[in-house]
């Protein structure tokens, strides 16, 4: 059978799936077969690193579980001809709406409204303080692809005005602004779903951060290098954004201890698509993704630069 090389973990439904066809080798293993070795499957935080790559010179084809695939060089895998897919759409649900939620808990103070009651101060000290309402906000989305649709769907329901900064303009009925600082200053919460990778490293800066203001929200469930922590801790403390959610993190899973101690902030562990359901759809299309390049060279879910491959 030909070789697969395991980069980080994979459930064990995976694991059935691709030992009928493939021999599994995971990177650590110290007789690793690098020269037999035609594919790969990883994940979108370990991706594959060059270093790696380098050492397969009979690499045919990468299959990454997770739509985000910045850890793994798209570009030089074109140029070498290994096909690189993802697991879109399958997720975009999950993540539309961890998106919603954390904009809805901070808007609602989930966090500080449990503790209060946990503690026993409703009960020593009356009614906890109000909070905003959700309805009727200005939402700007930053990336309209398939999960920004997917969240601008989900907030209908509560009434949001949408508007959106994408590269390009789309044909979407929203409002669309070419400059994201203008887009920021206009809106009541920022939402970020964006690919990662350096088009758009630090994208959301202190100039953005400052626009969005002291009754800002911003949401994070794309990648952490996004957004500029420094900057966005920054003014957090000092009251110059009123609140975030986030998913994801410039190093993870190290969490700046700044951003645990603020009360203004929603932290989750990069959980985006994490349900039991979402992650084995994602699960088997990794592995029909390998199946189909190993029976017929095809694939069902190219990365965009290895569509016309």
């Amino acid at each position: 059978m030909p070789d697969l090389l395991q980069i980080g973990g994979i459930t064990d439904v995976m694991r059935a799936r691709l030992e009928e066809a493939f021999t599994i080798h995971a990177l650590a293993d110290t007789a690793l077969p690098s020269e037999t070795i035609t594919h790969v499957v990883t994940n979108g935080h370990d991706g594959v690193k060059p270093e790696i790559m380098d050492g397969l010179p009979n690499l045919k084809m990468i299959s990454c579980y997770g739509v985000g695939y910045d850890a793994i060089d798209a570009s030089a895998c074109v140029e070498r001809g290994i096909m690189v897919t993802h697991t879109p759409n399958v997720l975009n649900a999950e993540v539309a709406t961890t998106a919603v939620m954390l904009m809805l808990a901070c808007y609602r103070e989930v966090l500080r409204d449990d503790a209060y009651v946990r503690s026993g101060a409703w009960a020593k000290d009356g009614n906890a303080p109000l909070t905003r309402s959700a309805d009727n906000q200005t939402v700007g989305i930053l990336g309209l692809g398939r999960i920004g649709q997917a969240i601008a769907d989900k907030l209908a329901p509560w009434g949001a005005k949408i508007v959106y900064h994408t590269r390009t303009e789309k044909d979407v009925p929203y409002t669309y602004y070419p400059n994201l600082v203008d887009m920021a200053r206009d809106v009541d919460t920022l939402i970020c779903i964006t690919p990662g990778g350096p088009a758009t490293n630090k994208l959301v800066n202190a100039d953005v951060i400052d626009a969005l203001g002291p009754q800002g929200t911003l949401v994070n469930v794309s990648r952490g290098s996004v957004v500029d922590e420094v900057a966005l801790v920054a003014a957090l403390q000092e009251g110059r954004l009123g609140w975030a959610g986030l998913d994801v993190f410039e190093r993870e899973p190290q969490v700046p201890e700044a951003l645990c101690k603020l009360p203004n902030v929603v932290l989750l562990p990069h959980v985006g698509s994490a349900t039991v359901e979402t992650r084995a759809a994602m699960g088997a299309l990794t592995v029909d993704n390998l199946l189909q390049h190993l029976a017929d060279g095809t694939v069902i879910s190219a990365v965009p630069e290895c569509q016309g491959m």
